[in-house]
């Protein structure tokens, strides 16, 4: 299948085009960027690509295509998913899917009424830690868990200037957006559905616009209570997850190895692929009884991977739709919670 990605900033050039280039049965075949330098950057790692410099140069070649992945900034996606779609092709849209929940479903509405497929790019379903996490809950390792908390905090003290700096709602900026769509996300993936929202989303510079520092509590429908923390501003990081049990604690640092191997030029393939090294590995168990869990090798081309299979066989995406249509219903319930200065039901 050919494909045509639109963007090759960070997530078009680190996070989507090595994945589909590793991927049998996929191609890349178009990239769309409007500089000059990502150009010959794409040019010299995808040399059997071709490269133009806007997205109505791509729809001219849409009879050619048969995917189109969406790694541009956050205020484009509807508009060029819908564009998309409406010359005949699935697509691929990068997080957060849409502004608001009410774009969000109106967009899978439009994918059936095309006939095409729409999903979004959750590919930390695929880090080590939550791959982790998930198969010691299958095995019923910590016992009934009552308490799960996750992180995702980085220590910039000085403003990183871009469009995520943006308060227009249709840039949908802010920390909560961009690194609370994955923690939300895997929350709901872990423990299901949402009955009440809490959150606290604070500025963390002086001149800033967004929330750049925010916590987020979600009460689910089975009794765990999430605590979500995503923040720019943290000089000392906390643990990536600590994961309550009545047996036991899981307890986690250190984010997932692959986002730091794809800057580097590390492509997908090597048969060490994903794995960390065992110092890093988490803990299981309690204070005074405790011991090191190996953790699995992290698979973000598994995106790519069932992403094919799905739109061959018509089975399931690898990212359901509706998924980020619940995850954006609770960003925006996370901030009527801070506006309003209380818990939020759903």
């Amino acid at each position: 299948m050919n494909v045509g990605l639109i963007g090759y900033g960070l997530a078009g050039a680190f996070f989507h085009a090595p994945l589909i280039a590793a991927t049998p049965g996929l191609r890349l075949t178009h990239i769309v960027t409007s500089s000059p330098e990502r150009s010959r950057n794409a040019l010299g790692e995808h040399p059997e690509a071709t490269v133009v410099p806007e997205p109505q140069d791509l729809w001219q070649h849409a009879h050619e295509l048969d995917v189109v992945v969406i790694a541009t900034p956050n205020s484009t996606h509807m508009p060029l998913a819908r564009a998309a779609l409406n010359a005949g092709v699935h697509v691929v849209v990068d997080k957060p899917f849409a502004p608001s929940a009410e774009e969000a479903r109106a967009l899978i509405a439009l994918a059936e009424s095309c006939g095409r497929r729409v999903t979004v790019y959750q590919n930390r379903r695929w880090d080590n830690d939550f791959l982790t996490l998930r198969s010691l809950l299958e095995q019923d390792a910590l016992g009934e868990v009552h308490r799960f908390e996750s992180r995702f905090e980085r220590w910039r003290p000085e403003t990183k200037p871009g469009w995520r700096r943006s308060a227009m709602r249709e840039d949908a900026g802010g920390i909560l957006f961009d690194l609370g769509s994955h923690l939300i996300d895997q929350a709901l993936q872990l423990f299901g559905p949402v009955r009440q929202v809490y959150a606290e989303l604070d500025r963390g510079y002086p001149d800033s616009e967004v929330d750049d520092d925010s916590f987020v509590a979600l009460t689910h429908a089975g009794g765990v209570r999430s605590h979500l923390w995503m923040s720019s501003v943290t000089a000392q990081l906390g643990p990536r997850l600590r994961v309550l049990g009545r047996r036991g604690a899981y307890v986690k640092y250190g984010l997932d190895p692959q986002e730091d191997a794809l800057r580097r030029g590390v492509r997908p393939g090597l048969s060490n692929w994903g794995t960390e090294d065992a110092a890093r590995h988490g803990w299981l168990g309690t204070d005074s009884d405790r011991r090191r869990i190996p953790s699995l090798p992290g698979d973000y081309p598994q995106f790519y991977i069932q992403l094919l299979q799905a739109l061959r066989s018509g089975g399931p995406l690898p990212v359901d739709p509706q998924d980020a249509v619940d995850v954006l219903e609770i960003i925006q319930a996370a901030q009527l919670s801070h506006t309003q200065g209380g818990s939020v039901p759903l």
